[in-house]
């Protein structure tokens, strides 16, 4: 080959490796860019993954602890796959008395019985048409089974379903059939319970219905607006709380002045009037020269009127808070919020109104059953229960329930400050009613208007006994019946007396 033709050659190749060499930071890129996009690949694949490992975490832990909540849920097919199993189990009061039961008849047909009738229709409530009650709360229990392998096989062997799990509540039959014939033919409602464990012992509410025949009455008892029948009183109906507030107006003032609340003083002349605005003591009484003492006991509106002008708003508000007004209640049953509308720019009207229970103050009977527990109980609040344990068909127990604290809703030296004063209503004041028997007895009386008609008022009484070791507290409210010492502490009366008869 000739000298040229070889640079000629040379020449023809140099723009082809000059090519070459112009594609390489090209393909750099494109590896590059790979890299990053396979990166991005694995964070987002590790993200999910670890999402998921959470959400499969969190619905295990979520079953672990909260299966009755689910399988509660109407959206739940688990209930229907229990009852096609398990025959609803019988609800029992604390004495051993039956207060629900599934009845079975020879061709294995279940109808749901309630052998006392209307007596427990609201705290024990029904199974159909829905669930209320104890029957709603202690739903996965009742439709469940514990009964032993050998009576499941023999069971499923005949065809038969197996007895659900039996649910014994804190209830006492004998105090709720006297709870019940006192309110008589009132409305209203009646909450006793145990001071130092939180048991529910009765729980009436009046109007009633007859649970055994809830579905033949259910369209009636719904487009009933007038008499709300199935609303439970005791937990869900509000109500104006009258002087009962004052137990609230006086610890209040209490805390203000912890040292001194036992020299006020205050001349009543039957009423107490500030910018034009009036407060009435109840019929006009006139109480004259009294100390914070007889202000309480005889339940004077012109002094606690006073007192409530002469109170820190915000301080006020914060008590009320801590006192679960506005606030969620620690108590299983569907419940109202009790309010009232403390604040600092109140008007002094609202302000006196607020201080003797009226305005537009309104609380639930559980609701100041559970603030006077606390007084009786040191100023810890217990919470409500109404399941005490759960057993099988054997008679073996499944689970036990124990009391809980819920916490402090005010010290020691306060309760004990506020009991003296309830004290000295039943032996110097509105509830002597109260007084000289075999125990003794701490209370409040109240006489709460509701309406523009002069006169017209539910009747209250709240209180605990015996006065000096409580044991047991009972809420009362009679709607329209007048005064509380005159409707409502008799009739308190009379429950105590059954507490007392038992032991």
């Amino acid at each position: 080959m000739l000298p040229e033709d070889r640079q000629g050659r040379q020449n023809r190749q140099a723009p082809s490796k000059a090519l070459g060499r112009q594609r390489q930071p090209g393909k750099g890129r494109a590896s590059v860019k790979y890299s990053g996009n396979r990166t991005e690949i694995m964070v987002s694949c590790g993200f999910f993954l670890v999402l998921f490992a959470v959400m499969i975490g969190y619905l295990g832990y979520f079953t672990a602890t909260r299966e009755q909540e689910m399988i509660n849920n109407s959206y739940n097919s688990r209930q229907e796959i229990l009852l096609s199993r398990n025959y609803r189990g019988a609800i029992y009061s604390r004495d051993g008395e039956v207060l629900a039961e599934t009845v079975l008849d020879g061709e294995q047909n279940e109808t749901r019985v309630y052998p006392f009738g209307p007596l427990f229709s609201h705290v024990v409530g029904y199974s159909t048409q829905g669930r209320m009650g104890v029957e709603a709360l202690a739903n996965y229990y009742l439709i469940n089974t514990n009964t032993s392998l050998n009576n499941k096989v023999a069971n499923d062997m005949a065809g038969v379903k197996n007895p659900g799990d039996n649910v014994y509540t804190t209830l006492d039959a004998q105090i709720q059939e006297v709870a019940d014939s006192e309110l008589s033919i009132y409305r209203g409602a009646i909450v006793v319970t145990e001071v130092s464990t939180g048991k529910v012992l009765a729980m009436v509410s009046h109007p009633n219905f007859d649970p055994n025949e809830i579905q033949e009455i259910w369209d009636s008892l719904v487009e009933d607006d007038s008499n709300s029948v199935l609303l439970n009183r005791s937990t869900q109906g509000l109500y104006p709380p009258g002087s009962t507030f004052k137990i609230v107006t006086a610890l209040e003032y209490i805390r203000e002045n912890p040292t001194s609340y036992n020299g006020y003083s205050f001349q009543c002349p039957g009423y107490f009037e500030v910018d034009g605005s009036r407060i009435n003591c109840y019929h006009g009484s006139v109480h004259g020269q009294v100390d914070f003492n007889r202000s309480f006991a005889k339940s004077c509106n012109a002094s606690f009127a006073n007192i409530g002008m002469g109170l820190d708003r915000e301080a006020f508000a914060d008590t009320l808070e801590e006192l679960l007004f506005g606030e969620e209640l620690p108590l299983p049953l569907a419940h109202a919020k009790s309010s009232t509308a403390v604040s600092a720019d109140i008007s002094a009207n609202s302000m006196m109104q607020t201080s003797i229970g009226q305005g537009t103050t309104q609380i639930t009977p559980m609701h100041l059953n559970m603030i006077t527990c606390a007084i009786a109980n040191d100023g810890i609040l217990m919470k409500p229960y109404f399941i005490d344990h759960v057993e099988n068909d054997a008679g073996n127990i499944v689970k036990s329930f124990k009391p809980n604290a819920f916490g402090r809703l005010m010290s020691e030296e306060e309760a004990a400050a506020v009991t003296q004063l309830m004290t000295e209503v039943v032996e110097n004041g509105t509830a002597t009613k109260l007084s000289g028997l075999a125990y003794t007895a701490a209370g409040k009386t109240g006489s709460a208007e509701y309406n523009n008609i002069k006169g017209d008022s539910h009747a209250w009484f709240t209180g605990f006994a015996p006065a000096e070791d409580p044991e047991v507290c009972v809420t009362i409210i009679v709607e329209g019946a007048g005064s509380g010492g005159d409707y409502a502490v008799p009739i308190a009366k009379r429950i105590f007396d059954a507490y007392f008869r038992e032991k």
